[in-house]
């Protein structure tokens, strides 16, 4: 990770609201990963996967990435980030999203990065739900791609009652 904070023990965790806590490194958008992603999901919409067709009729002059790709990248960063954060747990499950908003495309060939800021943290049987707002940014672009209310839980163990609607 590019920057991050660290945490000792779960009431750190709770003093870090409203504080950025963690910067991904940048990671370069290929064409061989939204195939893989098209591959992944059925979505071969021509804008994601034809870089002939993108290059002639797309606004944008070659394949962008489909939205959901990019938000899929926060199970990588967060997986990166919180078992080194968070060494008091053992595991962690998605939650949730609160809301979701796709500001700019991320065209093929850009790099992009998760800034994640603790918006609330809660205490829950076996570990803490955190709340974060992620700001995906695109290298050298004013807009992000995205922006993201993100529920997940660190637990210590799971039983079928913590996991929730995971």
């Amino acid at each position: 990770m590019a920057q991050s904070l660290h945490f000792r023990s779960p009431p750190d965790v709770h003093a870090a609201v409203d504080q950025e806590i963690c910067v991904s490194d940048w990671l370069e958008i290929t064409q061989e990963r939204i195939d893989t992603f098209a591959e992944a999901t059925g979505d071969f919409q021509w804008i994601h996967v034809d870089a002939e067709r993108a290059a002639r009729e797309s606004p944008y002059g070659r394949t962008i990435a489909h939205g959901f790709l990019t938000l899929s990248l926060l199970g990588l960063w967060y997986e990166e980030y919180l078992m080194a954060a968070m060494p008091f747990f053992s595991m962690g499950l998605n939650y949730g999203l609160n809301k979701v908003r796709f500001t700019n495309v991320v065209p093929v060939g850009s790099r992009v990065r998760g800034r994640f800021r603790l918006a609330k943290v809660e205490d829950i049987a076996g570990g803490l739900q955190l709340h974060c707002v992620i700001t995906v940014e695109i290298d050298g672009a004013e807009k992000p791609a995205c922006v993201v209310e993100s529920v997940v839980r660190r637990l210590v163990g799971a039983t079928p009652s913590q996991r929730g609607t995971a």
